[in-house]
């Protein structure tokens, strides 16, 4: 690459500012380290300075990119500054020792400047020696040679050029009026293409590719004379990207890649993009951050859409404050990967939105970012007192300028009619967030293994780290100390009223008769079921008590008499249960309580430890670690363990028509919506009205402003939608195309239209069947299959729990009837031992 050269003097001539395009200049000359410097990368010669190490600690943490030192002034002091930032002129009179010489300060620093006072010719033979041996850098690239000190002879450039070997120039000699710059840069550049032109990428200043061109030493003189975007077409000639579009390009750097032979224009892109399609790109439709930042910026410059959010932000700076201030919040709160990066993007989003309400671009925050980065002297980076977060305590937040409340902001789903959407985006809204399984398995996998190692002592050990609590004994065995199950009165009876009807409709699923089938006269076939011998149920812990899940899991395994349930739930921060889980474990029978959680809890079941029993069975929901930990041991055939189903976050999808009441509609949706921030609602309206469609939104609003678990649903609930049909045809294909996990019919005669249902994990029929009852107490199981698994699985209940064995009898006139069938079947299968098992008795019965 060519690197222009030049001292403070040269920095007021008016065609110094062309030279800002090139990624690395070289400024010599200087007498002390506050001389001003031009934007871009720059190389700092400081020979002259009395003071090196402390005049280069200050230019580096000014954004130097390199600073270059005399052999004699290259003391081991400097050495201990990044290689990547150091370089070394070597005055070269003659060739004697040079490639010893430059060999020498390969590991040190990242370019090697040869001044050149000796003959060229001979000089260039040593250097043929020394650039066939490229060394890399300690952290990436190759150490650079620059020669300093030739004449602008394009022949000496092409050949030094070809050995890999940068070449310094002074800028007085670059010409941009005699094409002296674009014929420079040229020779240092190798085309393999007949007609000489060079492969151009352009890129914007995020780096993201606009497209791809063609350059000639014409046209890049041109573009370094003009700071303009200007290539070559192998058509007609120079091409002014946007000359008669008005999609200019201000021209900010021209690099080349690792083998010279492609070009890197990054531009900032004016008018509506680069392509003649008018995108931004020629690659189709811009995406990430870039994208964002576009939107945010034509939403400033023009009329944004009727109702814009941003809009509002950028008219009430207050409420975009304040947003910040919350946003930042919920990021640190945040655990999972999941929630970080929603959070992380919520953030972003009001961010950018205060730097473009500001007139900050995206480049001015990355000119930041990499200034930051180029620092040496590093500050202790303590948060200031009413920041600092001590003990795990919640973070601190300073009080906006205005009091904003939440509630304020419109929590609202988004809507989709299904008249106007195409079948790639009808496909997309039955789709749910995708889990990343590979990473989550790669996370439990160490876990489990760690459970099956150190059994008891792993529980301990995990259950400190994950949950912070410190346990004595990882189980409670029964009977359970009654000063545990300490609950009041009011909370007793609903549990038992719960239990009641739950276990009438179980036990009422239980055919405790044999089934038989005399197949052909003499052939009896029977089935018979016997119940799964030891169970282990998973109930979740974080966000919320369920002694109902309990209930839900251990009633039916109870009703299909398995001899032991174990119960797993993540403990308290004293190391006990929840006393409403611990009193419906007694009442189901369990025989302890694995205090534990995620997928510690699931391997000490599957596994079995000192103090667990190892299951035949693990049932019950949690979050993405559960479901993996569970996936896992099912197809681990050492683990002999199987489970009740995959599954998700929480999901629900009312149907509603015009007879709904809006208030219960809302009221269903946000019951599931309040579960978790990946939990997810669909409304099917049908054929509704504006009005009655508003007063739904409406009540979403103003009733989830009043719950205690507001936060969870203004995360939900954005993620949710709302899907307008005109037919009750349309809305029972998309359901069952669904699959949801709990169906709500808010219909006229809603129950005739249970028929219709194909796939859902339960249905609740009709505006006096809120999918609450179902949860709790109504006698149908909660634990049901999600994320669209309702296609192939079915909620727990009480075949859940029980396995079912078949038998036969055979009299002899039955066997002489079959024989002749069997016999035939197993000389096709080539089974000889099979056919004779028969045949000898055959032989009996037929003498």
């Amino acid at each position: 690459m060519l690197i222009p050269k030049y001292t403070p003097a040269d920095l007021t001539s008016e065609t110094f500012s062309c030279y800002s395009v090139f990624p690395e200049k070289y400024l010599t000359d200087i007498k002390s380290v506050d001389t001003p410097l031009p934007k871009g990368s720059n190389w700092v010669e400081i020979n002259i300075l009395d003071d090196v190490v402390e005049a280069t600690l200050k230019l580096l943490d000014a954004g130097v990119s390199k600073v270059l030192f005399n052999e004699g002034k290259l003391v081991p002091e400097l050495l201990e500054f990044p290689q990547d930032r150091l370089g070394v002129i070597i005055s070269v009179q003659n060739a004697t020792d040079l490639a010893e010489r430059v060999a020498k300060y390969s590991s040190q620093v990242s370019v090697v400047v040869l001044k050149l006072e000796a003959n060229f010719e001979e000089i260039f033979t040593a250097l043929e020696s020394i650039s066939s041996k490229t060394t890399l850098q300690q952290n990436g690239g190759a150490v650079r040679l620059v020669v300093d000190g030739i004449d602008l002879d394009l022949a000496t450039i092409e050949r030094l050029s070809a050995k890999d070997i940068d070449v310094s120039l002074p800028v007085k000699s670059l010409s941009v009026d005699s094409d002296g710059v674009g014929k420079a840069l040229g020779a240092s550049l190798v085309s393999d293409r007949p007609d000489g032109l060079f492969t151009t990428i352009v890129v914007d200043e995020q780096g993201v590719c606009l497209g791809l061109v063609y350059s000639s030493v014409e046209s890049l003189n041109e573009s370094i004379k003009t700071g303009t975007g200007v290539y070559q077409s192998r058509k007609r000639g120079l091409w002014y990207k946007g000359a008669t579009s008005g999609a200019t390009q201000e021209l900010l750097k021209i690099d080349t890649d690792c083998d010279r032979d492609a070009l890197r224009f990054t531009v900032r892109q004016n008018g509506s993009g680069f392509c003649h399609l008018n995108t931004r790109t020629c690659f189709g439709v811009d995406e990430g951050i870039t994208s964002l930042y576009s939107t945010l910026t034509q939403r400033k410059e023009s009329t944004p859409p009727k109702g814009s959010y941003t809009a509002r932000l950028f008219n009430e700076p207050n409420l975009l404050h304040s947003k910040i201030i919350e946003e930042a919040h919920e990021l640190c709160d945040a655990v999972d990967k999941e929630e970080i990066a929603w959070e992380a993007a919520d953030l972003i989003y009001f961010a950018l939105t205060k730097c473009v309400a500001n007139g900050v671009t995206l480049s001015d925050v990355e000119r930041h970012l990499n200034k930051r980065s180029k620092k040496i002297t590093r500050r202790p980076g303590n948060a200031k007192p009413q920041y600092e977060v001590v003990d795990k305590a919640p973070v601190a937040t300073p009080s906006p300028v205005v009091d904003t409340p939440k509630s304020v902001d419109r929590i609202e789903m988004k809507v989709h009619s299904n008249a106007e959407i195409d079948a790639s985006k009808r496909s997309s809204l039955l789709l749910r967030p995708i889990i990343k399984s590979e990473e989550i398995i790669s996370r439990v996998q160490p876990i489990l293994k760690e459970i099956r190692a150190n059994g008891d002592q792993a529980i301990i050990d995990l259950t400190e780290k994950f949950d912070g609590v410190k346990l004595k004994t990882p189980v409670i065995k029964a009977p359970f100390p009654k000063e545990m199950m300490q609950i009041d009165e009011r909370t007793k009876a609903a549990i038992d009223q719960a239990y009641d009807n739950i276990y009438k409709f179980h036990d009422a699923q239980y055919d405790r008769n044999t089934l038989v089938v005399e197949t052909m006269p003499g052939v009896i076939c029977s089935r018979f079921s016997r119940p799964i011998e030891r169970v282990g149920l998973y109930v979740p812990g974080g966000t919320a008590i369920l002694p109902s899940t309990t209930l839900m899991l251990g009633i039916p395994a109870k009703v299909a008499g398995c001899k032991e349930i174990i119960v797993a739930s993540p403990p308290r921060k004293d190391g006990s249960v929840v006393p409403e889980v611990l009193y419906v474990a007694d009442k189901i029978g369990a025989s302890m309580v694995v205090c534990a959680g995620g997928a510690q809890a699931v391997g000490a079941m599957a596994y079995g430890t000192e103090s667990v029993p190892k299951v035949d069975k693990i049932c019950g929901p949690g979050n993405q670690y559960v479901t993996a930990a569970k996936m896992i041991v099912q197809n681990d055939s050492s683990a002999m363990t199987s489970i009740d189903m995959p599954a998700g976050p929480s999901e629900l999808l009312v149907i509603a028509d015009s007879t709904c009441t809006p208030s219960y509609v809302a009221s269903d949706l946000l019951s599931q919506a309040e579960h978790g921030i990946d939990s997810q609602v669909v409304l099917v309206a049908v054929d509704l009205s504006e009005e009655k469609f508003k007063a739904i939104e409406d009540e979403v609003h103003n009733q989830a402003s009043r719950l205690p678990r507001v936060e969870i649903v203004r995360q939900s609930i954005p993620k949710s939608f709302a899907l307008k049909v005109t037919s009750m045809e349309e809305a029972m294909s998309f359901s069952n195309d669904y699959a949801p996990e709990h169906l709500i019919l808010h219909l006229d005669e809603a129950e005739k239209y249970v028929d219709q249902v194909e796939n859902a994990g339960s249905v609740f029929v009709g505006p006096w069947s809120p999918e609450s009852c179902g949860d709790y107490a109504s006698g149908t199981n909660h634990t049901l299959p999600t994320y669209g698994y309702s296609r192939m699985y079915s909620g727990v209940n009480t075949d859940t729990f029980l396995k079912y064995i078949t038998s036969q009898q055979l009299t002899s006139d039955g066997l002489d009837r079959l024989a002749d069938s069997v016999m035939r079947l197993a000389e096709i299968e080539g089974l000889e031992a099979h056919r004779n098992a028969v045949a000898v008795r055959v032989q009996d019965i037929r003498k």
